[in-house]
């Protein structure tokens, strides 16, 4: 799979699925399938447009909804279903003014070599979001829409993966993706304080700076159980900092400078603030005696 993280002169004919693909949920597997099966049948390159940073962490950072899936995390799935090429475009000031006739022209055209185009039924582009699927018809593209994905009179959207794990419901959101929301990252040293109390812990970079889930799961590293804390430990004194710890069950390893995979799939309580590392230490024994029952029940 090649990457650009830029417009090349022009590239190889394509079909182009175009989205944000934020959380990889059923809706976009959808459209990579069809990317993927068009491609083949037309004999052309398969490609994915995505954005960097989403565009609503442009226009409004402060307010922007939290992400889902870093930049990593998609190309990683773009691989796994054998994307060809793959165009992260940078979306900043000036390519937020190109109007959409640019955009099909310029982008499309020109530079994408673009055969034929895929978006979801509601994608909206260009300067104010005024172009729609009927501009792509309008102005002669082969355009194929995904229809939306429903499940129980639910639509797949990354809004209701995002509203599924800010209330705790794994089952709901792992319905919506698909498989159980993850996160990856690599595995640093930290301040070994959980190995102080008798848990130690890997901790995982985070690309993630407002996650969509905080708190106490019972999780998978790679495969292994464990139980994590996503948070900002509130107990432990100086500069609050996000951070992914996962105390595993059953392993005895080196995991330091490995690339992981953590699965969330029980949520066992709220981050919480103690009096003091003892009081911390009891509610970890908790934390993972739950985690232990679930795996066990599960």
């Amino acid at each position: 799979m090649k990457v650009f993280r830029h417009f090349p002169a022009l590239s190889e004919p394509s079909v182009v699925a175009i989205g944000n693909f934020d959380g990889v949920h059923l809706g976009h597997q959808a459209l990579l399938k069809t990317l993927m099966s068009t491609a083949q049948e037309k004999e052309l390159k398969s490609a994915v447009m995505t954005f960097e940073p989403h565009p609503r962490e442009f226009f409004m950072p402060d307010k922007a909804p939290a992400r889902l899936t870093s930049l990593r995390e998609k190309l990683e799935w773009f691989a796994d279903v054998g994307v060809d090429l793959v165009y992260v475009c940078h979306f900043n000031q000036r390519f937020a003014k190109l109007s959409s006739e640019e955009f099909m022209q310029k982008i499309l055209r020109e530079s994408l070599n673009a055969k034929s185009i895929l978006v979801g039924d509601d994608f909206r582009f260009g300067a104010g979001r005024r172009g729609g699927v009927s501009d792509f018809i309008n102005a002669g593209f082969d355009l194929i829409t995904q229809p939306q994905v429903d499940l129980a009179a639910i639509r797949v959207s990354s809004t209701a993966v995002r509203d599924a794990l800010a209330a705790g419901q794994l089952d709901q959101a792992t319905l919506l993706l698909g498989r159980p929301y993850s996160i990856s990252g690599k595995v640093v040293h930290g301040k070994k304080l959980g190995r102080e109390l008798g848990f130690p812990t890997a901790n995982i970079h985070m690309r993630h700076e407002r996650p969509a889930l905080t708190g106490v799961y019972a999780v998978k590293l790679n495969g292994s159980n464990g139980a994590a804390n996503l948070g900002v430990r509130p107990t432990i004194a100086g500069t609050p900092r996000l951070m992914l710890e996962v105390h595993l069950l059953d392993f005895a390893g080196d995991l330091y400078g490995q690339h992981v995979h953590v699965s969330f799939l029980k949520k066992l309580r709220e981050e919480m603030k103690f009096s003091g590392l003892d009081a911390l230490k009891q509610q970890i024994a908790s934390d993972v005696v739950a985690a232990k029952e679930y795996f066990k029940e599960s």
